[in-house]
């Protein structure tokens, strides 16, 4: 059923593909929907009533098609073209004072923390680093963020799951411990949509940024951020444009729409959605969520084990990941790239990283076992040179 099933994904049949934390191969009927959708489009003229009356419809599924991803309601969802740009609209909307805190842990990715660092300089913010790189194997999170939060903390920036050592945050706690603070939660949420079953209200979540294009296998640039309603006026917008505006009879901006809309700019592109919508409901057919997410575990804890077999080989965790994301490191005199670029020579794509050191293998539920074998036999082989 599963050979069947990745037939309808190209990318699949000429290499073995371990990189879907960084983006993920399209299904053929979504490339084929954007193209539709682009031809349809300029059928009807780009611009025009009849164009503007087709694509409405369109983007209202698409809307409802990633609400019902994330579990919620279609009005709290903005459109957005990854997962940075989300980050970014929830990090510069809040009216910073001098003085104030913005916690981030030692995990995150370097759009979030450049970003971060930027809000420092100019609004003279105060920004640390919590260490939860240390609590992959034991430790708490949720004590450990507790412990740098302040009094003055106006916002916490997390991963829900890691992306570089593949560690699931309880984000349900963090939510709850931030609640009690005054601070407000924003997640980056670029490795968790697409892998873990979500429920955002059940979170707790005050800002949920992902993208379409890693996990989902939709096209590159289309994404989206989750905007919790009950602080949608505490989070200005970011970038201000024709489609986040209500305009009077004389066309003159008057107020911001009054859901996601309004952190949106304008021309979004139709085709790119249309095709994340489609990449969204092949996933579906195959299985639910929580089928999906039990197949990644699965092998991934099949790759983890078959890993720990290998001599000069020390997996970051060390006990089964509860994610896709299974991070190693070489300890003999070998080096990452080195073994990352005689895979790629044989076909078998993963990456390195470089906080920690690492070599970073992505596991969807489309992977196969004999694909893990294979990889582990290559690396095995690498070894022994």
């Amino acid at each position: 059923m599963l050979h069947q099933h990745r037939q309808q994904f190209p990318a699949l049949t000429n290499k073995i593909y371990f990189n879907y934390g960084g983006q993920g191969p399209m299904p053929q009927a979504a490339m084929d929907t954007v193209n539709q959708t682009q031809a349809s489009i300029q059928e009807l003229g780009p611009f025009g009533g009849e164009a503007y009356g087709w694509i409405s419809p369109q983007i209202k599924t698409v809307r409802e098609a990633i609400a019902s991803t994330v579990n919620v309601p279609k009005d709290t969802i903005t459109l957005t073209g990854n997962v940075t740009i989300g980050c970014n609209i929830g990090m510069w909307g809040i009216d910073w004072q001098p003085g104030d805190h913005l916690l981030l842990s030692d995990c995150e990715h370097p759009g979030v923390v450049a970003t971060a660092q930027e809000i420092s300089r100019r609004f003279s913010v105060e920004v640390s680093q919590c260490p939860l790189m240390a609590t992959l194997n034991q430790g708490d999170p949720v004590s450990v963020i507790a412990q740098y939060l302040r009094p003055n903390t106006r916002l916490v920036a997390i991963s829900h799951i890691l992306w570089n050592t593949g560690q699931v945050l309880p984000i349900s706690e963090i939510s709850e411990l931030c609640r009690n603070n005054n601070s407000l939660l924003l997640v980056d949420a670029a490795q968790s949509v697409g892998v873990l079953p979500l429920n955002l209200t059940e979170l707790g979540v005050d800002f949920y940024a992902f993208t379409g294009h890693k996990w989902l296998c939709g096209p590159a640039g289309v994404g989206g951020l989750y905007v919790r309603p009950e602080v949608r006026e505490l989070l200005n917008p970011t970038f201000i444009g024709l489609d986040g505006v209500v305009v009077n009879e004389q066309g003159k901006p008057v107020k911001w729409q009054p859901d996601g809309r309004r952190y949106e700019v304008s021309t979004l592109s139709t085709p790119l959605y249309m095709g994340l919508k489609s990449a969204i409901a092949i996933h579906e057919q195959w299985g639910t969520a929580t089928v999906r997410y039990q197949q990644i575990c699965q092998k991934s804890a099949y790759l983890w084990q078959r890993l720990t077999e290998i001599p000069d080989i020390k997996c970051l965790k060390n006990s089964p990941p509860e994610s896709g994301l299974v991070s190693f490191q070489l300890t003999n005199h070998q080096t990452h790239v080195k073994l990352v670029k005689f895979l790629e020579s044989q076909k078998i794509l993963t990456r390195t990283l470089a906080n920690p050191n690492c070599i970073r293998v992505s596991v969807h539920y489309l992977t196969l076992e004999s694909e893990i074998d294979q990889l582990i036999a290559t690396i095995q082989k690498f070894m022994q040179m």
